[in-house]
Protein backbone atom coordinates (compact mmCIF):
# COMPACT_ATOMS: atom_id res chain seq x y z
CA UNK A 1 0.00 0.00 0.00
CA UNK A 2 1.06 3.58 -0.62
CA UNK A 3 2.26 5.67 2.28
CA UNK A 4 1.24 9.30 2.17
CA UNK A 5 4.24 11.68 2.26
CA UNK A 6 4.67 13.46 5.57
CA UNK A 7 3.64 16.94 4.52
CA UNK A 8 2.76 19.32 7.29
CA UNK A 9 -0.94 20.07 7.43
CA UNK A 10 -2.17 16.61 6.45
CA UNK A 11 -4.15 14.66 9.01
CA UNK A 12 -2.19 11.52 8.15
CA UNK A 13 -4.43 9.08 10.00
CA UNK A 14 -7.55 10.39 8.30
CA UNK A 15 -6.01 10.59 4.85
CA UNK A 16 -4.43 7.15 5.17
CA UNK A 17 -7.96 5.78 5.50
CA UNK A 18 -8.84 7.19 2.09
CA UNK A 19 -5.70 5.82 0.43
CA UNK A 20 -5.66 2.27 1.78
CA UNK A 21 -6.93 0.78 -1.49
CA UNK A 22 -4.64 2.73 -3.81
CA UNK A 23 -2.25 -0.21 -4.06
CA UNK A 24 -4.94 -2.38 -5.63
CA UNK A 25 -5.90 0.43 -7.96
CA UNK A 26 -2.27 0.78 -9.05
CA UNK A 27 -2.10 -2.95 -9.71
CA UNK A 28 -5.11 -2.70 -12.01
CA UNK A 29 -3.75 0.27 -13.93
CA UNK A 30 -0.31 -1.33 -14.27
CA UNK A 31 -1.87 -4.49 -15.67
CA UNK A 32 -3.91 -2.42 -18.14
CA UNK A 33 -0.75 -0.60 -19.24
CA UNK A 34 1.18 -3.81 -19.81
CA UNK A 35 -1.63 -5.40 -21.82
CA UNK A 36 -2.05 -2.15 -23.76
CA UNK A 37 1.64 -2.19 -24.69
CA UNK A 38 1.36 -5.80 -25.86
CA UNK A 39 -1.59 -4.86 -28.06
CA UNK A 40 0.25 -1.83 -29.45
CA UNK A 41 3.24 -3.93 -30.47
CA UNK A 42 0.94 -6.58 -31.93
CA UNK A 43 -1.19 -4.20 -34.01
CA UNK A 44 1.66 -1.91 -35.08
CA UNK A 45 1.21 1.82 -35.78
CA UNK A 46 -1.56 1.41 -38.38
CA UNK A 47 -3.80 -1.02 -36.49
CA UNK A 48 -3.15 0.77 -33.22
CA UNK A 49 -4.05 4.02 -34.96
CA UNK A 50 -7.39 2.58 -36.09
CA UNK A 51 -8.18 1.39 -32.56
CA UNK A 52 -7.32 4.69 -30.89
CA UNK A 53 -9.09 6.73 -33.54
CA UNK A 54 -12.34 4.92 -32.70
CA UNK A 55 -11.66 5.02 -28.95
CA UNK A 56 -11.18 8.79 -29.17
CA UNK A 57 -14.47 9.29 -31.01
CA UNK A 58 -16.36 7.13 -28.53
CA UNK A 59 -14.69 8.82 -25.54
CA UNK A 60 -15.84 12.25 -26.68
CA UNK A 61 -19.41 10.99 -27.00
CA UNK A 62 -19.20 9.03 -23.73
CA UNK A 63 -18.47 12.26 -21.88
CA UNK A 64 -22.07 13.23 -22.62
CA UNK A 65 -23.38 9.89 -21.35
CA UNK A 66 -21.79 10.35 -17.92
CA UNK A 67 -24.00 13.45 -17.51
CA UNK A 68 -21.46 14.97 -15.11
CA UNK A 69 -23.30 13.22 -12.28
CA UNK A 70 -20.61 11.30 -10.37
CA UNK A 71 -19.61 14.05 -7.97
CA UNK A 72 -23.19 15.21 -7.50
CA UNK A 73 -24.34 11.66 -6.74
CA UNK A 74 -21.69 11.48 -4.00
CA UNK A 75 -22.73 14.85 -2.60
CA UNK A 76 -26.44 14.02 -2.71
CA UNK A 77 -25.87 10.67 -0.98
CA UNK A 78 -23.82 12.32 1.76
CA UNK A 79 -26.42 15.04 2.29
CA UNK A 80 -29.51 12.82 1.96
CA UNK A 81 -28.58 9.23 2.89
CA UNK A 82 -32.26 8.34 3.41
CA UNK A 83 -32.90 9.08 -0.30
CA UNK A 84 -30.33 6.55 -1.54
CA UNK A 85 -32.71 4.49 -3.68
CA UNK A 86 -34.20 7.55 -5.36
CA UNK A 87 -30.82 9.19 -6.04
CA UNK A 88 -29.24 6.04 -7.49
CA UNK A 89 -32.32 4.95 -9.41
CA UNK A 90 -32.81 8.35 -10.99
CA UNK A 91 -29.12 8.68 -11.89
CA UNK A 92 -29.06 5.23 -13.50
CA UNK A 93 -32.26 5.91 -15.43
CA UNK A 94 -30.93 9.16 -16.85
CA UNK A 95 -27.68 7.55 -17.92
CA UNK A 96 -29.31 4.52 -19.53
CA UNK A 97 -31.59 6.73 -21.63
CA UNK A 98 -28.83 9.06 -22.77
CA UNK A 99 -26.24 6.33 -23.44
CA UNK A 100 -28.75 4.31 -25.46
CA UNK A 101 -29.40 7.36 -27.65
CA UNK A 102 -25.68 8.01 -28.03
CA UNK A 103 -24.99 4.69 -29.78
CA UNK A 104 -26.69 5.61 -33.10
CA UNK A 105 -25.50 9.22 -32.76
CA UNK A 106 -21.88 8.08 -32.41
CA UNK A 107 -22.18 5.77 -35.42
CA UNK A 108 -23.71 8.56 -37.51
CA UNK A 109 -20.96 10.94 -36.44
CA UNK A 110 -18.33 8.36 -37.34
CA UNK A 111 -19.83 7.71 -40.77
CA UNK A 112 -19.75 11.42 -41.49
CA UNK A 113 -16.13 11.67 -40.38
CA UNK A 114 -15.28 8.41 -42.18
CA UNK A 115 -16.34 9.96 -45.47
CA UNK A 116 -14.21 13.01 -44.75
CA UNK A 117 -10.95 11.23 -43.91
CA UNK A 118 -11.47 8.26 -46.26
CA UNK A 119 -10.30 5.57 -43.85
CA UNK A 120 -11.32 2.78 -46.21
CA UNK A 121 -8.65 0.15 -45.61
CA UNK A 122 -10.50 -1.39 -42.64
CA UNK A 123 -14.27 -1.79 -42.07
CA UNK A 124 -14.46 0.06 -38.76
CA UNK A 125 -18.21 0.79 -38.48
CA UNK A 126 -18.97 -2.42 -36.56
CA UNK A 127 -16.11 -1.62 -34.19
CA UNK A 128 -17.66 1.78 -33.50
CA UNK A 129 -20.96 0.06 -32.64
CA UNK A 130 -19.26 -2.37 -30.26
CA UNK A 131 -17.23 0.30 -28.47
CA UNK A 132 -20.30 2.52 -28.19
CA UNK A 133 -22.08 -0.44 -26.62
CA UNK A 134 -19.23 -0.89 -24.16
CA UNK A 135 -19.64 2.77 -23.24
CA UNK A 136 -23.36 2.15 -22.58
CA UNK A 137 -22.48 -0.25 -19.76
CA UNK A 138 -20.72 2.60 -17.95
CA UNK A 139 -24.19 3.77 -16.94
CA UNK A 140 -23.83 1.44 -13.95
CA UNK A 141 -20.88 3.45 -12.63
CA UNK A 142 -23.46 5.12 -10.40
CA UNK A 143 -22.78 2.16 -8.09
CA UNK A 144 -19.13 3.21 -7.91
CA UNK A 145 -20.28 6.67 -6.83
CA UNK A 146 -22.35 5.11 -4.05
CA UNK A 147 -19.38 3.21 -2.61
CA UNK A 148 -17.22 6.33 -2.87
CA UNK A 149 -19.78 8.23 -0.78
CA UNK A 150 -19.48 5.52 1.88
CA UNK A 151 -15.64 5.51 1.69
CA UNK A 152 -15.86 1.86 0.68
CA UNK A 153 -14.26 1.99 -2.75
CA UNK A 154 -12.33 -1.19 -1.98
CA UNK A 155 -15.33 -3.26 -3.06
CA UNK A 156 -15.46 -1.60 -6.47
CA UNK A 157 -11.69 -1.83 -6.88
CA UNK A 158 -11.82 -5.59 -6.23
CA UNK A 159 -14.56 -6.01 -8.85
CA UNK A 160 -12.66 -3.86 -11.35
CA UNK A 161 -9.45 -5.82 -10.86
CA UNK A 162 -11.21 -9.17 -11.21
CA UNK A 163 -12.80 -8.05 -14.48
CA UNK A 164 -9.48 -6.60 -15.57
CA UNK A 165 -7.72 -9.92 -15.03
CA UNK A 166 -10.35 -11.75 -17.08
CA UNK A 167 -10.18 -9.16 -19.88
CA UNK A 168 -6.37 -9.17 -19.84
CA UNK A 169 -6.34 -12.95 -20.25
CA UNK A 170 -8.79 -12.73 -23.17
CA UNK A 171 -6.73 -10.02 -24.90
CA UNK A 172 -3.54 -12.05 -24.55
CA UNK A 173 -5.36 -15.05 -26.03
CA UNK A 174 -6.47 -12.90 -28.98
CA UNK A 175 -2.88 -11.77 -29.56
CA UNK A 176 -1.50 -15.31 -29.13
CA UNK A 177 -3.93 -16.62 -31.73
CA UNK A 178 -3.07 -13.80 -34.15
CA UNK A 179 -6.68 -12.64 -34.41
CA UNK A 180 -7.80 -9.35 -35.94
CA UNK A 181 -8.61 -5.98 -34.37
CA UNK A 182 -12.29 -6.97 -34.30
CA UNK A 183 -11.62 -9.56 -31.60
CA UNK A 184 -9.77 -7.06 -29.42
CA UNK A 185 -12.73 -4.69 -29.65
CA UNK A 186 -15.12 -7.55 -28.87
CA UNK A 187 -13.16 -8.23 -25.68
CA UNK A 188 -13.55 -4.55 -24.74
CA UNK A 189 -17.30 -4.90 -25.21
CA UNK A 190 -17.40 -8.04 -23.05
CA UNK A 191 -15.25 -6.33 -20.43
CA UNK A 192 -17.76 -3.48 -20.13
CA UNK A 193 -20.67 -5.92 -19.82
CA UNK A 194 -18.99 -8.05 -17.14
CA UNK A 195 -18.01 -4.97 -15.14
CA UNK A 196 -21.62 -3.76 -15.10
CA UNK A 197 -22.77 -7.18 -13.85
CA UNK A 198 -20.01 -7.16 -11.22
CA UNK A 199 -21.01 -3.73 -9.93
CA UNK A 200 -24.64 -4.83 -9.63
CA UNK A 201 -23.58 -7.99 -7.77
CA UNK A 202 -21.36 -6.15 -5.26
CA UNK A 203 -24.09 -3.58 -4.61
CA UNK A 204 -26.58 -6.36 -3.95
CA UNK A 205 -24.16 -7.88 -1.48
CA UNK A 206 -22.72 -4.81 0.25
CA UNK A 207 -24.90 -1.80 -0.58
CA UNK A 208 -28.59 -2.60 -0.76
CA UNK A 209 -31.13 -3.89 -3.22
CA UNK A 210 -31.08 -2.46 -6.73
CA UNK A 211 -34.71 -3.53 -7.15
CA UNK A 212 -35.66 -0.92 -4.56
CA UNK A 213 -34.28 1.90 -6.72
CA UNK A 214 -36.87 4.39 -7.91
CA UNK A 215 -36.92 7.02 -10.61
CA UNK A 216 -38.02 10.59 -9.88
CA UNK A 217 -38.42 13.16 -12.63
CA UNK A 218 -38.16 15.91 -10.04
CA UNK A 219 -34.89 14.52 -8.74
CA UNK A 220 -33.70 14.03 -12.32
CA UNK A 221 -34.46 17.62 -13.26
CA UNK A 222 -32.62 18.81 -10.17
CA UNK A 223 -29.56 16.68 -10.86
CA UNK A 224 -29.40 17.70 -14.52
CA UNK A 225 -29.84 21.39 -13.66
CA UNK A 226 -26.85 21.18 -11.32
CA UNK A 227 -24.70 18.98 -13.53
CA UNK A 228 -25.42 20.49 -16.97
CA UNK A 229 -22.34 22.76 -16.91
CA UNK A 230 -20.28 19.71 -15.93
CA UNK A 231 -21.66 17.74 -18.88
CA UNK A 232 -20.37 20.42 -21.21
CA UNK A 233 -17.13 20.57 -19.23
CA UNK A 234 -16.65 16.81 -19.54
CA UNK A 235 -17.18 17.03 -23.30
CA UNK A 236 -14.64 19.84 -23.49
CA UNK A 237 -12.17 17.82 -21.41
CA UNK A 238 -12.62 14.86 -23.75
CA UNK A 239 -12.11 17.13 -26.74
CA UNK A 240 -8.83 18.56 -25.58
CA UNK A 241 -7.63 15.16 -24.34
CA UNK A 242 -8.80 13.08 -27.33
CA UNK A 243 -9.29 15.39 -30.30
CA UNK A 244 -5.61 14.97 -31.20
CA UNK A 245 -6.15 11.37 -32.36
CA UNK A 246 -9.18 12.42 -34.39
CA UNK A 247 -7.47 15.36 -36.09
CA UNK A 248 -4.25 13.42 -36.67
CA UNK A 249 -6.15 11.03 -38.94
CA UNK A 250 -5.82 13.73 -41.59
CA UNK A 251 -2.07 12.99 -41.53
CA UNK A 252 -2.56 9.23 -41.59
CA UNK A 253 -3.46 6.15 -39.57
CA UNK A 254 0.18 5.48 -38.72
CA UNK A 255 0.56 8.99 -37.29
CA UNK A 256 -2.42 8.33 -35.02
CA UNK A 257 -0.86 5.06 -33.88
CA UNK A 258 2.53 6.61 -33.08
CA UNK A 259 0.99 9.54 -31.21
CA UNK A 260 -1.35 7.20 -29.32
CA UNK A 261 1.58 5.01 -28.30
CA UNK A 262 3.22 8.06 -26.68
CA UNK A 263 -0.03 9.37 -25.17
CA UNK A 264 -0.87 5.99 -23.63
CA UNK A 265 2.45 5.95 -21.80
CA UNK A 266 2.12 9.60 -20.81
CA UNK A 267 -1.44 9.21 -19.52
CA UNK A 268 -0.92 5.85 -17.81
CA UNK A 269 -0.52 7.52 -14.42
CA UNK A 270 -3.49 9.90 -14.67
CA UNK A 271 -5.43 7.58 -12.38
CA UNK A 272 -3.24 8.80 -9.50
CA UNK A 273 -4.71 12.33 -9.20
CA UNK A 274 -8.19 10.92 -9.81
CA UNK A 275 -7.72 8.37 -7.02
CA UNK A 276 -6.28 10.94 -4.63
CA UNK A 277 -8.81 13.67 -5.34
CA UNK A 278 -11.77 11.27 -5.32
CA UNK A 279 -10.63 9.82 -2.01
CA UNK A 280 -10.19 13.13 -0.20
CA UNK A 281 -13.23 14.88 -1.69
CA UNK A 282 -15.58 13.88 1.18
CA UNK A 283 -13.04 15.24 3.69
CA UNK A 284 -12.72 18.49 1.74
CA UNK A 285 -16.51 18.90 1.57
CA UNK A 286 -16.73 18.28 5.32
CA UNK A 287 -14.06 20.90 6.03
CA UNK A 288 -15.87 23.36 3.75
CA UNK A 289 -18.92 23.07 5.98
CA UNK A 290 -17.21 23.12 9.36
CA UNK A 291 -13.81 24.83 9.19
CA UNK A 292 -12.92 27.21 6.30
CA UNK A 293 -9.23 27.70 7.28
CA UNK A 294 -8.82 23.92 7.43
CA UNK A 295 -10.60 23.66 4.07
CA UNK A 296 -8.13 26.04 2.41
CA UNK A 297 -5.21 24.33 4.10
CA UNK A 298 -6.29 20.95 2.83
CA UNK A 299 -6.62 22.28 -0.71
CA UNK A 300 -3.15 23.83 -0.53
CA UNK A 301 -1.66 20.60 0.82
CA UNK A 302 -3.42 18.66 -1.91
CA UNK A 303 -1.86 20.88 -4.60
CA UNK A 304 1.57 20.44 -3.02
CA UNK A 305 1.21 16.67 -2.88
CA UNK A 306 0.14 16.39 -6.52
CA UNK A 307 3.05 18.54 -7.72
CA UNK A 308 5.55 16.57 -5.63
CA UNK A 309 4.30 13.41 -7.32
CA UNK A 310 4.01 14.68 -10.91
CA UNK A 311 7.06 16.93 -11.31
CA UNK A 312 9.81 14.33 -10.70
CA UNK A 313 8.08 11.85 -13.01
CA UNK A 314 7.82 14.43 -15.80
CA UNK A 315 11.52 15.29 -15.45
CA UNK A 316 12.61 11.65 -15.48
CA UNK A 317 10.47 10.70 -18.49
CA UNK A 318 11.63 13.76 -20.44
CA UNK A 319 15.28 12.82 -20.08
CA UNK A 320 14.85 9.12 -20.80
CA UNK A 321 11.90 9.13 -23.23
CA UNK A 322 13.88 7.71 -26.16
CA UNK A 323 15.31 4.86 -24.07
CA UNK A 324 11.93 4.07 -22.55
CA UNK A 325 10.07 3.96 -25.85
CA UNK A 326 12.77 1.88 -27.51
CA UNK A 327 12.56 -0.60 -24.64
CA UNK A 328 8.76 -0.70 -24.74
CA UNK A 329 7.99 -0.51 -28.46
CA UNK A 330 11.26 -1.33 -30.18
CA UNK A 331 11.61 0.17 -33.67
CA UNK A 332 7.96 -0.27 -34.66
CA UNK A 333 6.96 3.26 -33.58
CA UNK A 334 9.53 5.72 -34.96
CA UNK A 335 9.45 9.21 -33.44
CA UNK A 336 7.42 8.22 -30.39
CA UNK A 337 10.18 9.29 -27.95
CA UNK A 338 10.12 13.01 -28.74
CA UNK A 339 6.32 13.04 -28.57
CA UNK A 340 6.42 11.39 -25.14
CA UNK A 341 9.04 13.82 -23.83
CA UNK A 342 6.68 16.72 -24.57
CA UNK A 343 3.34 15.09 -23.76
CA UNK A 344 4.46 13.92 -20.30
CA UNK A 345 4.46 17.52 -19.02
CA UNK A 346 0.73 17.74 -19.58
CA UNK A 347 0.42 15.45 -16.57
CA UNK A 348 1.63 18.12 -14.16
CA UNK A 349 -1.26 20.36 -15.18
CA UNK A 350 -3.72 17.45 -15.27
CA UNK A 351 -2.81 16.66 -11.64
CA UNK A 352 -3.42 20.25 -10.53
CA UNK A 353 -6.52 20.54 -12.69
CA UNK A 354 -8.07 17.46 -11.08
CA UNK A 355 -7.71 19.02 -7.63
CA UNK A 356 -8.96 22.48 -8.62
CA UNK A 357 -11.99 20.90 -10.31
CA UNK A 358 -13.09 19.62 -6.92
CA UNK A 359 -12.62 23.09 -5.48
CA UNK A 360 -14.94 24.51 -8.16
CA UNK A 361 -17.56 21.88 -7.37
CA UNK A 362 -17.28 22.45 -3.61
CA UNK A 363 -17.82 26.19 -4.16
CA UNK A 364 -20.65 25.68 -6.64
CA UNK A 365 -18.68 27.26 -9.50
CA UNK A 366 -19.85 24.77 -12.13
CA UNK A 367 -20.16 27.47 -14.81
CA UNK A 368 -16.51 28.41 -14.28
CA UNK A 369 -15.60 24.75 -14.68
CA UNK A 370 -17.26 24.78 -18.07
CA UNK A 371 -15.69 28.03 -19.25
CA UNK A 372 -12.19 26.98 -18.34
CA UNK A 373 -12.43 23.57 -20.03
CA UNK A 374 -14.09 25.15 -23.06
CA UNK A 375 -11.18 27.58 -23.28
CA UNK A 376 -8.72 24.70 -23.12
CA UNK A 377 -10.59 22.74 -25.78
CA UNK A 378 -10.68 25.73 -28.14
CA UNK A 379 -6.97 26.37 -27.60
CA UNK A 380 -6.21 22.72 -28.35
CA UNK A 381 -8.30 22.59 -31.54
CA UNK A 382 -6.86 25.87 -32.85
CA UNK A 383 -3.28 24.81 -32.10
CA UNK A 384 -3.89 21.39 -33.66
CA UNK A 385 -5.16 23.03 -36.85
CA UNK A 386 -1.92 25.00 -36.98
CA UNK A 387 0.68 22.55 -35.63
CA UNK A 388 -0.46 19.12 -36.90
CA UNK A 389 0.04 19.94 -40.61
CA UNK A 390 3.51 21.27 -39.76
CA UNK A 391 4.78 18.78 -37.16
CA UNK A 392 2.32 15.87 -37.02
CA UNK A 393 2.30 14.09 -33.66
CA UNK A 394 4.87 16.47 -32.15
CA UNK A 395 2.56 19.38 -32.95
CA UNK A 396 -0.37 17.55 -31.38
CA UNK A 397 1.61 16.95 -28.18
CA UNK A 398 2.53 20.65 -27.96
CA UNK A 399 -1.11 21.60 -28.47
CA UNK A 400 -2.21 19.28 -25.66
CA UNK A 401 0.44 20.62 -23.28
CA UNK A 402 -0.51 24.25 -23.87
CA UNK A 403 -4.23 23.45 -23.61
CA UNK A 404 -3.76 21.67 -20.26
CA UNK A 405 -1.75 24.60 -18.87
CA UNK A 406 -4.32 27.15 -20.03
CA UNK A 407 -7.19 25.11 -18.57
CA UNK A 408 -5.54 24.65 -15.18
CA UNK A 409 -4.55 28.29 -14.68
CA UNK A 410 -7.74 29.77 -16.08
CA UNK A 411 -8.59 30.39 -12.41
CA UNK A 412 -6.07 33.26 -12.37
CA UNK A 413 -8.31 35.29 -14.68
CA UNK A 414 -11.27 35.57 -12.29
CA UNK A 415 -11.09 37.50 -9.03
CA UNK A 416 -13.10 35.00 -7.00
CA UNK A 417 -10.91 32.05 -8.01
CA UNK A 418 -7.57 33.89 -8.28
CA UNK A 419 -6.53 32.84 -4.77
CA UNK A 420 -6.70 29.18 -5.81
CA UNK A 421 -4.77 29.92 -9.00
CA UNK A 422 -2.02 31.57 -6.97
CA UNK A 423 -1.97 28.62 -4.57
CA UNK A 424 -1.45 26.27 -7.52
CA UNK A 425 1.32 28.47 -8.90
CA UNK A 426 3.08 28.40 -5.53
CA UNK A 427 2.76 24.62 -5.49
CA UNK A 428 3.99 24.30 -9.09
CA UNK A 429 7.14 26.32 -8.40
CA UNK A 430 7.59 24.54 -5.03
CA UNK A 431 7.27 27.83 -3.13
CA UNK A 432 4.75 26.53 -0.60
CA UNK A 433 6.66 23.27 -0.13
CA UNK A 434 9.89 25.17 0.55
CA UNK A 435 8.06 27.43 3.03
CA UNK A 436 6.86 24.36 4.92
CA UNK A 437 10.36 22.91 5.03
CA UNK A 438 11.69 26.16 6.49
CA UNK A 439 9.11 25.97 9.30
CA UNK A 440 10.40 22.56 10.39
Amino acid sequence: MIKIPAIKGFDEQAFQKYFKNTGWLMFGKLLSLIVGLIIARYLGPTGFGDLNFILALVAIMAAVGALGLDTFIIRELINEPNKQNEILGTSLGLRVIVNALLIPITVAFYLFFYDQVEVKATPLTLLVVLLSGASFFKSFNVIDAYFQSQVKSKYVVHVQNTVLLVAAALKIIVVSLGLSLFWIVLVLFIEGFILAIGLIAIYQKKGGNIYNWTFSWERGKGLLAKSFPLILSAVMVSIYMKIDQVMLMAVGREAVGIYSAAANLSEAWYFIPVAIVTSVFPAIIHARKTDLPRYKKRLGNLYDLLVLISLPVALFISFFAEDITMLVYGEKFPGVGIILSIHIWSGVFVFLGSASSQYLIAEGYTSISFYRTATGAIVNVVLNLWLIPLYGGVGASIATLVACAVTTFYLLILSKTREQGIMMLKSLFLISSIQKLKKH
